[in-house]
């Protein structure tokens, strides 16, 4: 009898065990906004075993994974990744576009309903409205009926308010005005006490304190350029590109509280943040799924600014790396190793410098916006008499005056296609389709296919092109992405923790496929739009 009931406990406790552990705890989601996958190969050697390394050797690292779309900037990737699909289904097209309903331009995550909370009342106008489909969070959100905790933050408004879906528990950005951290009227009337207490730290005000100089010495950066590189921008107030950067000092020239977004102290105040979240919101601390969206802006700023070759990226991804590590030394002291799962990506990739590459005699340059749009102008004026044929900017994405188009009495696909022919005359432009073609078609072809995965019905124009390969719009010192080259897309796809069978695969993988892959380590439903394929390698 006693050995009937202690094999029934047994079953029982085992069952109850196993209920408990069909879910981790927390998922934490990385994303590094204009980190390439060459730069983990490439820094490889100056990080530490505890971060990147700790995941990649660990967990399962994707070495060929790719955006599938054209448009690869900050407000489509974030939700691209947290979507599980592309623009053509979540409606994200790019950071900020032109709306042919509203007749003005959109940006990606701005909610005019809405007001402050905290910061400065410019900043607060965001929420994630814009998004056409869910979330992984949101489905999180869903699936745990509502008891599951999603967090989300960001420098970026873009890079939480879009991560953390439409039922976030809160999403928080950096104020540049005022050194806070903040959110908006959509997610709460005012800030929680533990954000407050975070802001009162005054953090942001001490880290531009100090100077920012190389973390190792300088002469051990041999993965990057010469420091005085005369394709990098730097800092108003310095004459040279060089280190070390007075912070102190300039800061008065180079926006005040908001030059933390340009240097490696912006990655560390938000990963302070997300340590405080932690404990304050008792993330990971029971048996329901919780979620911890962190994006570190910073690198784009200075990427954008320096380089993909300068010291200065160099810098600040060894400084990332220890980040990390002090997020994952975190994660297990507070949640337990072995209770939490983690993703990193990125939300693009990034360029060289096109003057560099042409001063290095590729077949590469500059693109001119203003010359392009004028060029276009001229030929269609010139074809079919002088009117106002087109509405809103001319660039990558044209939209011609439907109204216009139809009192002239001209087809509508006919003038489309004559744009696009025209668009390809213009030096630089390497294709052009018409809206028509990508609604009618559907291309396996690869550019045409990341075009098409770009264009929404709705919120797109009516001619979508793509520069040559390496080529940029205006860009004389830093750099800049959104193409569809390899350069743009080729980003890391990490997991690491729970449920996760360690790894590596040079099979290319979509950043649309880590949302399905998550849905399925949590059991619950994918995102309502997702188009992307769940990574088996990955899971055990």
């Amino acid at each position: 009898m006693k050995k009937s009931i202690f094999i029934l406990f047994l079953f029982v406790s085992v069952t109850a065990l196993r209920a408990q552990t069909e879910r981790p705890k927390l998922v934490v989601g990385i994303m590094v906004d204009q980190m390439k996958q060459e730069y983990i190969w490439r820094f490889e050697n100056h990080f530490g075993e505890g971060g990147i390394k700790r995941l990649m050797n660990d967990g399962f690292a994707a070495k060929n994974g790719h955006f599938n779309y054209s448009s690869t900037s900050t407000g489509p990737g974030h939700a691209s990744v947290y979507t599980g699909a592309t623009p053509s289904v979540h409606g994200i097209v790019d950071n900020t576009w032109y709306s042919r309903l509203l007749n003005r331009n959109v940006y990606c995550a701005e909610d005019t309903a809405v007001v402050a909370v905290g910061g400065s009342a410019r900043s607060g106008k965001i929420s994630p409205m814009n998004l056409y489909s869910s979330t992984i969070t949101d489905e999180l959100k869903i699936s745990t009926m509502q008891k599951g905790k999603v967090i989300a933050m960001s420098i970026k408004d873009r890079g939480s308010a879009l991560p953390g879906g439409h039922y976030s528990d809160g999403s928080y950005w950096y104020d540049a005005s005022t050194g806070e951290f903040m959110t908006s009227s959509y997610y709460m009337d005012d800030l929680p006490d533990w954000v407050k207490s975070f802001n009162n730290r005054k953090l942001a005000d001490k880290y531009l304190g100090g100077t920012w100089n190389t973390l190792k010495p300088i002469n051990e950066y041999n993965e990057s350029g010469i420091d005085n590189s005369p394709y990098e921008g730097g800092f108003r107030g310095k004459d040279t590109p060089t280190f070390p950067y007075d912070l102190s000092k300039l800061r008065t020239t180079n926006g005040g509280l908001g030059l933390i977004r340009s240097t490696p102290f912006g990655n560390t105040l938000l990963n302070d943040l997300a340590l405080a979240a932690i404990d304050a919101e008792g993330l990971g601390a029971d048996a329901t799924t919780d979620f911890l969206a962190v994006s570190f802006s910073s690198p784009d700023y200075i990427g954008h600014n320096f380089g993909p070759q300068s010291k200065e990226v160099q810098d600040t991804y060894i400084r990332l790396d220890k980040e990390i590590e002090r997020l994952l030394d975190a994660l297990d002291n507070k949640v337990g190793k072995g209770n939490y799962v983690v993703f990193l990506t990125a939300d693009h990739a990034v360029a060289e410098n096109s003057l560099r590459m042409k001063n290095d005699k590729f077949r590469v340059d500059n693109f001119n916006r203003g010359a392009y749009a004028e060029s276009l102008k001229s030929a269609v004026n010139e074809k079919y008499g002088e009117a106002e044929w087109f509405e809103g900017p001319i660039g990558y994405d044209t939209f011609l005056d439907h109204d216009v188009v139809a009192e002239k009495g001209v087809e509508l696909y006919e003038i489309q296609l004559f744009v696009a022919q025209q668009a390809m005359k213009f030096e630089g432009v390497h294709l052009a389709l018409t809206a028509t073609d990508m609604a009618r078609n559907s291309y396996s072809e690869q550019l045409r296919s990341l075009m098409q995965n770009s264009y929404h019905a709705k919120e797109s124009g009516d001619i979508k092109m793509i520069l040559n390969p390496a080529w940029q719009a205006g860009r004389a010192k830093g750099t800049g992405h959104g193409n569809a080259w390899n350069y743009d897309t080729h980003v890391p796809i990490i997991f690491y923790g729970w449920g996760v069978q360690s790894g590596t695969s040079v099979r290319k993988m979509h950043i649309t496929d880590i949302a399905p892959t998550v849905s399925m380590l949590l059991q619950i439903r994918l995102p309502n739009g997702a188009t992307g394929q769940p990574i088996f390698e990955a899971i055990k």
